[in-house]
Formats: C-alpha cells, structure tokens, sequence
C-alpha cells in the first residue's frame, strides 16, 4: 500500500481569504475536491481528481496527485502562499 501522507500540507482559502483549508494527504485532497471546490471546470481540476482517484486505489501516485491538486489550486486561485 502506498504511503498517502504528503511532505508538506497544502493551504488553501476557501470561501474567503479568512477560512482556511489544509490538505495533506490524497484522501484529503479527493474530498475537497468533491466537496467544496470553488469551480469544477479547469484542466487541473479534472487532472487532479483522476490522479488522486488512481492514488486511492493504489494504481496511481501519490506525489502526483499532490502535484496534481497544487495546481488544480492555483488554476481555481485558492492556493495559499
């Protein structure tokens, strides 16, 4: 079984810049995205879904899917810097 913890949380804003989100694993991130993600329709988002999917179900990555989700993140402009 793939080891799921990322290196380092991912911050995001969510709703506004006061309310904050950390992410830092794949099953995190696939939630967030299912859940409260601002705009369901980039690239990235759709890209990190299926990446985070593969990784949950042990035929992906999960570095990629973090890679994945931090860009889905600055493409939605919630990413924390």
């Amino acid at each position: 079984m793939p080891v799921d913890l990322w290196d380092r949380s991912v911050e995001l804003m969510i709703d506004s810049q006061d309310h904050f989100r950390c992410v830092s694993n794949t099953r995190e991130a696939f939630e967030c995205l299912s859940t409260c993600w601002p705009t369901k329709n980039g690239k990235w988002f759709a890209v990190a879904r299926k990446r985070c999917m593969q990784a949950l179900e042990g035929e992906g990555d999960p570095a990629e899917a973090e890679a994945a989700f931090i860009k889905a993140a600055e493409e939605a402009g919630i990413l924390r810097n």
